[in-house]
């Protein structure tokens, strides 16, 4: 019978294990589900490239991905096939700027066995003394690039919630190894919690380096954890204003973004402090050609 520890292997046994242990905070973001402006995959790139990091496992990532649904790329040079690129799930050891390690899993989210996965990541909670959970990732949402961005915040327990959110009630969605995730560690009586930051949906497809910047913000507040900024903050006041270049170069760009102001502000101003998506929201109609081509010119400056 397939166990969960049959999914990762332990390649630095140097670190401290058991109750003994410092405890830990554990960060993930996985790829694969919705995650837009990227900003999960360049939250955890950021913190590998900013704090001083060592891998501690590797999941067998050819148990849990599926290649055909997701398939990894490889380089073709003249008359050669080059540079395969295999996905990959790794958890990091990191340490913050006042010196306290965390863990980061990162990589590709599973696309099966997510029960075992689950059952798995808990043995290495487990096995590193880890007290809580942040799972971070972006969703698209109908509001402007020029207002502060916003956070849904989840948690296992509502001591855990950090900030209010703008809806109340339920909804069914779609689940994600993540989000399982969560569910599981609540089930088994650990704190886990997470958050999704607000990317401007004509944005979603884009690298949007603020919404990076949003959620290092929020983990930091949530986790007491010293955090680096300050290159995303360099990216992200870039990025704005190559984006406030190309939405003044188009006037139908210009009025969509408009719009999203006025309902924002209106939205932010309400007593009620109802959801920022209700009320009159552009149509597809109004958003239109322009706003695709507005995206297009977007890619095409990013690749320049």
């Amino acid at each position: 019978m397939l166990r969960p520890d049959d999914l990762y292997e332990i390649v630095d046994e140097s670190v401290e294990t058991g109750p003994a242990a410092s405890p830990k905070v554990l960060v993930h973001s996985l790829d694969g589900f919705m995650d837009a402006g990227q900003a999960g995959r360049v939250t955890a790139d950021h913190l590998l490239e900013v704090l001083d990091n060592r891998l501690l496992a590797r999941f067998d990532v050819d148990q849990l991905h599926d290649y055909r649904a997701r398939r990894p790329e490889v380089t073709f040079a003249e008359d050669k096939f080059i540079d395969y690129s295999p996905p990959t799930l790794s958890l990091h050891l990191l340490t913050d700027d006042a010196g306290v390690e965390f863990l980061l899993l990162e990589g590709v989210e599973p696309d099966n066995h997510w029960n075992r996965f689950a059952g798995a990541v808990r043995q290495l909670i487990e096995m590193y003394n880890v007290t809580l959970t942040v799972g971070v990732h972006g969703v698209p949402m109908g509001v402007p690039h020029t207002r502060p961005l916003g956070l849904t915040a989840h948690a296992t327990r509502p001591e855990l919630v950090t900030k209010s959110n703008i809806w109340d009630g339920e909804m069914r969605l779609p689940a994600s190894a993540g989000t399982m995730l969560q569910v599981r560690l609540g089930e088994a009586g650990k704190d886990a919690m997470g958050f999704a930051v607000h990317v401007p949906h004509y944005l979603a497809e884009n690298r949007f380096p603020g919404a990076a910047l949003a959620l290092v913000h929020a983990i930091s507040a949530a986790t007491g954890l010293l955090l680096p900024s300050k290159a995303l903050l360099d990216e992200a006041a870039m990025t704005g204003r190559l984006v406030d270049e190309q939405v003044e170069a188009s006037e139908d760009a210009s009025a969509v973004v408009n719009a999203l102001e006025t309902q924002y502000d209106a939205a932010a101003g309400s007593l009620s402090r109802g959801s920022l998506l209700a009320g009159s929201t552009p149509s597809a109609e109004e958003l239109g050609a322009e706003v695709e081509q507005f995206l297009a010119e977007l890619n095409r400056d990013e690749d320049n």
